[in-house]
């Protein structure tokens, strides 16, 4: 029995797996937790064993922010979890503590074509070689997986907070903006992230490129996921002001796909997770996210060559988890 956790700055997912030891085999328990109602992961932990009482033999759990000897201080919760503590929750000898995206990189390798979209078909056969995971839910985490002419190999990454490169006029404004706003450093995780998108639209109704509807201004303010209410009013065209903040949300979002495809030399794949893309899968169909993704110059050829997929199936990084778990996390 493997107990496998994705913790987020949202919500934290704890599933069970009955495996037969050599592959992950399937979800029988799946409870979803909102985190910024829980003190601790500890305090979750304790709820869902109390109450399914499992006898587990493997553990490993992804969470968001970088995992350095055994402990991570998450980057969207207050939030300090350990590999100890998770053994002193679950009452087990040891346990594994991954990066989230690292989590969702071993779950890459589980998934069907019926579990992606193909934005980017890229080079037909597919070649073997590095593959590059990006995923915009609550933050922007980022991740490697490399080839190493045999097996494919998560490496885990804090990418999403490197600096945000504009790359227009507007783009260049908005970074101004930002960076008042916040007081200083400017990540990509400040734009292609759920509160990153609200940030966009206040932007540009900052500037007045657009009206607001007093409709839409209603709901984001008593939405629990303003984000959510943006996107559903754009991809409705009912709002002009939400269309101009997706569309720049996207092209954003392509642009910095590319710069990871490009640093990583991605000709494995390209794979766009995280809760966002899939809500707006038909805008990330539509042309804009490929046309930044291709952006790359002298080496659009190389870029136009990499397949890219969006990951429909949101529970990757719980299989991933789990892979890892009964890869490397035995808690006998």
């Amino acid at each position: 029995m493997i107990i496998a956790g994705d913790i987020g700055g949202t919500k934290t997912n704890i599933a069970l797996f009955e495996s037969d030891g050599r592959s992950i085999g399937t979800i029988t328990t799946l409870e979803s937790f909102p985190s910024s109602e829980y003190i601790s992961l500890d305090a979750i932990l304790d709820e869902f064993v109390a109450k399914h009482r499992p006898h587990l033999t493997h553990a490993c759990f992804g969470i968001a922010g970088p995992v350095i000897g055994g402990r991570v201080d998450a980057t969207n919760l207050a939030w300090a979890v350990s590999t100890e503590g998770l053994t002193g929750a679950l009452g087990v000898k040891s346990a594994a503590l991954i990066n989230d995206l690292e989590a969702m990189a071993y779950g890459v390798e589980t998934l069907t074509p019926a579990q992606l979209h193909t934005v980017n078909p890229g080079d037909s056969p597919p070649r073997h070689g590095n593959r590059a995971l990006i995923a915009a839910g609550t933050g922007l985490g980022v991740a490697g997986i490399f080839w190493d002419g045999a097996h494919y190999h998560p490496m885990p990454s804090e990418g999403g907070h490197i600096d945000f490169a504009p790359r227009t006029a507007l783009e260049s404004d908005l970074l101004e903006w930002l960076t008042e706003k916040v007081g200083g450093h400017v990540s990509y995780e400040r734009i292609l992230s759920g509160p990153g998108l609200l940030n966009i639209y206040s932007f540009l109704l900052d500037k007045r490129f657009a009206g607001e509807m007093p409709e839409l201004a209603m709901e984001i303010r008593a939405a629990e996921d303003p984000s959510a209410a943006i996107s559903k009013s754009a991809l409705a065209k009912e709002s002009e002001l939400a269309m101009e903040a997706l569309d720049m949300f996207v092209e954003i979002y392509g642009a910095m796909a590319g710069n990871l495809a490009l640093i990583l030399k991605s000709v494995g794949g390209v794979f766009v997770g995280g809760g966002i893309a899939p809500k707006i899968l038909e805008k990330m169909k539509d042309g804009a996210f490929l046309k930044t993704f291709l952006d790359k110059g002298r080496m659009k050829h190389l870029v136009a060559s990499m397949p890219v997929h969006v990951i429909l199936d949101n529970k990757t990084s719980l299989y991933g988890a789990a892979r890892c778990a009964l890869n490397q996390g035995r808690v006998d």
